[in-house]
């Protein structure tokens, strides 16, 4: 009979304590943002979207060496010495980049590649909100050199080449026609 009367007790007093949690908390303070009106405040090392400033890159693919998945794809075409730039950090551009493309589908956001850019113009921004319907469009193309321009300093630079390695042969045979 006790154990009876315990359970309607039990019964009674379980829902109430109920209620007393929904009151109490009926009356506090929302914690909730209305997302795209409202955000959250990101900390400050947060790790977001890849960025390049081709301005300052100078093609050296050591973000492309340093990346553990292979999202960073570089192709790069040898400089010809009288058309070598200067980028902002005061480095020489030695080399023109047709390709740098980074598949933010395949990055595992893990920030190893700023690390050894010696012009630090890699860098994590902190935009997080590029979803796509399709995955190819999270293939980021950050070259500015077009596949037309792109023929036309390959050719410049291989020309330039052959030139210099026939003044080279010249001067080895002129050298070999002195020593004897």
């Amino acid at each position: 009979m006790r154990q009876y009367f315990s359970n309607i007790w039990q019964g009674f007093t379980t829902p109430l304590t109920g209620m007393r949690l929904t009151w109490k908390q009926l009356f506090r303070p929302s914690v909730t943002l209305q997302y795209p009106d409202e955000r959250w405040e990101l900390p400050p090392n947060s790790r977001m979207q890849l960025f390049v400033n081709m301005d300052d890159c100078i093609g050296c693919a050591q973000c492309e060496r340093a990346c553990p998945v292979r999202c960073i794809t570089i192709e790069t075409i040898k400089a010809i010495p009288d058309e070598v730039e200067e980028t902002t950090t005061g480095h020489k551009k030695r080399l023109h980049m047709p390709v740098f493309d980074i598949d933010m589908a395949k990055c595992c956001y893990c920030n190893l590649c700023t690390y050894p850019c010696p012009t630090e113009c890699i860098y994590m921004t902190p935009s997080f909100e590029d979803a796509a319907p399709d995955r190819f469009d999270l293939l980021y193309h950050f070259a500015q050199i077009t596949p037309d321009q792109a023929g036309e300093l390959e050719g410049k630079s291989r020309a330039f080449d052959e030139e210099e390695a026939a003044k080279k042969a010249a001067r080895d045979a002129e050298k070999a026609a002195v020593a004897d």
